[in-house]
């Protein structure tokens, strides 16, 4: 069969996207990808085709919000925004090019309007992905909303709120787009009858009883944990001493400002630590001498030679601290990240999260302190045992192309 994978956003997009494309080649399906040009040097590393989408999220997020008040939740999520609505047509232009002669289209990030919009013009399935569970249900309230602040008969209405005033954000220029393009009729109203497909781990977040049966939990979508040769430095500084802190906050790295990196460093009250920079930057001779910089490395590898991890709660990077069986101690900035952070301490894997907004060295030195108890190291061992019975990125292929020859009652999914 032949697919076109379509998303936009941040490495926590692309970079799953980007997995599950390789597991359906690696099952004999063609398929092609579009996304954020800057997040596809992971996709061409995997061997999958890929086509930049209009656009550069890296430089909208550091012009629009850095540059306005040290990169708040509402600039961030304004400068998502802004980017979806400016290219919604250029992204479809694209995106239904490629879905020409297609199965089916895949779709998530930023760009999931548009392959819906590209697959209804095509009359073929919309499959729909993510990490983040937005399907409507009474079992817990919508990941963007604060855990804790919605009564438990609301969690559904939750839901159905916050996707109703996304696709009001975006609802202008992709109808613009969708008449512009494909001569399609504007919508009105969200879509929700499409399949979702999450790549989740149930150890995190079970199946909601009151899903659809096109909705599923499929189990984590991170790379499989292979060899990989460490560079001169970072092996010579890992077996220098005891297993250092983790601590970075991936596509979210800029967000914080000086501020919140001297606040870190503090923390740490001189433990050896590696410190991933991810689009924030920085540089050797900003550090003391007891943290290393580090470059890319995969979390598969390194997550089992550190002591704990402190992290933005970023999906990806939760699951990948999950799998590697150690605790966590969450900085959430915005959007999901709290919904990661408080599944994580319901895991009994992480402390209370301590907020980018209002990190202090002594709260996260606080926080650090409660991770490398023993209780927290044994609930991390425990999930990791876990999640290492689950094979989502197979599960997820083998649902895409049930759904894609339109078998719902086959897809596994319930």
């Amino acid at each position: 069969m032949k697919f076109v994978a379509v998303t936009y956003g941040t490495e926590g997009d692309t970079r799953p996207m980007a997995l599950l494309c390789r597991a359906l080649m690696d099952a004999g399906h063609r398929v092609h990808l579009l996304a954020d040009v800057a997040t596809l040097g992971y996709a061409a590393a995997l061997g999958v085709p890929a086509t930049g989408l209009a656009g550069d999220i890296r430089s909208a997020l550091r012009q629009d919000a850095l540059a306005k008040s040290g990169g708040g939740f509402a600039d961030t999520a304004s400068a998502f925004a802004r980017i979806a609505t400016a290219k919604s047509e250029a992204w479809l232009r694209t995106a239904a090019a490629a879905a020409e002669d297609c199965d089916a289209v895949v779709l998530g990030g930023l760009a999931a309007f548009v392959g819906l919009s590209a697959a209804e013009a095509f009359g073929i399935p919309a499959i729909g992905t993510g990490l983040i569970p937005i399907t409507p249900t009474r079992e817990f309230a919508s990941p963007f909303v604060r855990p804790g602040t919605v009564p438990r008969w609301l969690n559904r209405t939750s839901h159905r709120l916050v996707n109703a005033l996304l696709w009001r954000i975006f609802k202008t220029s992709v109808n613009a787009a969708r008449a512009a393009v494909c001569g399609l009729p504007p919508r009105r109203s969200v879509w929700t009858d499409h399949p979702m497909l999450y790549g989740i781990s149930p150890s995190l977040v079970p199946q909601p009883a009151d899903w659809p049966p096109t909705a599923g939990i499929c189990g984590q979508w991170l790379a499989p944990v292979t060899d990989w040769s460490p560079p001169a430095a970072l092996g010579e500084f890992l077996a220098a001493g005891e297993p250092p802190i983790y601590f970075g906050f991936g596509s979210m790295g800029g967000l914080g400002g000086a501020q919140l990196m001297r606040e870190a460093l503090a923390a740490l009250r001189g433990r050896r630590a590696l410190f991933y920079p991810g689009w924030g930057g920085a540089v050797a001779a900003d550090l003391p001498a007891n943290v290393h910089l580090l470059a890319d490395a995969p979390h598969g590898w390194l997550f089992p030679r550190v002591a704990l991890a402190i992290h933005h709660g970023g999906a990806g990077t939760t699951h990948a601290a999950a799998r590697a069986g150690v605790p966590s101690v969450v900085v959430p900035f915005a959007g999901d990240q709290p919904f990661w952070a408080d599944r994580l301490h319901k895991a009994g894997a992480a402390p209370s999260p301590v907020p980018a907004k209002s990190l202090s060295a002594d709260r996260l030195a606080r926080a650090i302190d409660e991770a490398n108890r023993d209780a927290p190291r044994a609930s991390a061992t425990a999930l990791a045992v876990s999640i290492a019975r689950e094979d989502g990125l197979k599960a997820a292929a083998t649902a895409i192309v049930t759904l894609a020859r339109r078998d719902v009652s086959g897809c596994g999914l319930q």
